[in-house]
């Protein structure tokens, strides 16, 4: 796969970072790959604050040492893996700068887990509704469920928000590599990969580590 990078003219160039992961769709679903790759800091900017695009997002850094050894009751959050200091610190900040940047929420989904969902609410989100469809199933799910969750979130992926409106997803790295394919195998934890549902289906334009959405209002303020 292949990865771009830019650095944008004058006060942009503090904001280079980004888009310091776009990649090229490699989705079934996705039409031309190139056409809907956007390049320039500028431009992902202005487009997202017009809204119309469905933002996928790894929940924020969790503790290496911890797991979920209670998978079946999404309420018992002490015997999960949960988000770190530094997890929960990228959450705010990101959405913070979704707030400063101006750009428009829409609906926002997110996994039934803690991890995924603490990360929308210290990113500030509203209306927060926890799906199943997001949900990491892994080993104590069948396979045919996991196809199932898989072939739902595409789904999601395919509609187009509400006018004006950006939807956000907030699940874990089976799920996005499940539903996007084995180029989103390194996802990152807080990653942002960005489409645009046309016609039915949908294309990646960027993908953006949290640690770079800060950066983003450092100049465009």
């Amino acid at each position: 796969m292949t990865f771009f990078s830019t650095k944008a003219a004058g006060y942009l160039g503090a904001i280079a970072g980004l888009l310091l992961a776009i990649s090229t769709p490699c989705l079934a679903q996705s039409q031309d790959h190139q056409d809907g790759v956007i390049r320039d800091t500028r431009q992902l900017v202005q487009s997202l604050r017009t809204g119309g695009y469905n933002i996928v997002v790894r929940h924020g850094a969790t503790f290496s040492n911890q797991a979920d050894v209670d998978p079946f009751n999404f309420d018992n959050v002490a015997k999960q893996r949960n988000l770190n200091d530094k997890g929960k610190e990228l959450a705010k900040a990101f959405g913070d700068s979704i707030l400063r940047l101006g750009l428009p929420i829409g609906e926002v989904y997110t996994s039934k887990f803690n991890r995924a969902y603490e990360t929308a609410v210290l990113a500030g989100f509203k209306d927060i509704e926890r799906t199943v469809d997001l949900t990491e199933g892994g080993l104590v799910v069948t396979p045919d469920e996991n196809n199932r969750r898989a072939g739902a979130f595409r789904t999601m992926l395919a509609r187009a928000p509400e006018s004006g409106k950006n939807n956000f997803f907030i699940t874990h790295k089976p799920n996005i590599v499940d539903a996007l394919g084995k180029d989103w195998f390194d996802v990152k934890e807080g990653e942002a990969s960005i489409f645009k549902p046309v016609g039915g289906k949908y294309q990646l334009v960027a993908r953006v580590q949290m640690t770079d959405w800060p950066m983003t209002t450092a100049e465009a303020d």
